[in-house]
């Protein structure tokens, strides 16, 4: 734990390097001191069909969630919140619309298995 999904539209994906954008947003939660480096997972995920507003597919989105087991404080999830959409807000100043979620999750609803 954590995991960092960074999602967006397929046509993000043409006025952004997402190798690139996941690798920085990567960094902010190494660098955020709140995670072991070897527990963070960071993916990304692209959205081949979605609607905004009565816009629809016209306009394009980039959206990061981070869910994380329960124990950090409100002011450690609302400074790596501001970190992640900083580091969103310079390398894709240009997407119609940038957003940033952390999620608590309770440890007794989440299992880990690591094969060796």
């Amino acid at each position: 734990m954590p995991n960092l999904v960074l999602e967006y539209s397929n046509s993000a994906e043409e006025r952004v390097s997402m190798p690139a954008l996941l690798a920085d947003l990567h960094h902010v939660m190494l660098q955020s001191g709140l995670f072991e480096a070897s527990s963070v997972k960071s993916r990304t995920l692209r959205g081949h069909q979605w609607l905004i507003g009565e816009e629809g597919d016209s306009v394009d989105f980039i959206h990061v969630t981070v869910e994380l087991l329960v124990g950090r404080s409100d002011e450690q999830k609302s400074e790596l919140a501001d970190a992640l959409i900083t580091t969103l807000s310079h390398s894709a100043s240009h997407i119609r619309t940038l957003t940033v979620n952390l999620r608590d999750m309770e440890p007794c609803g989440f299992r880990k298995v690591i094969n060796l």
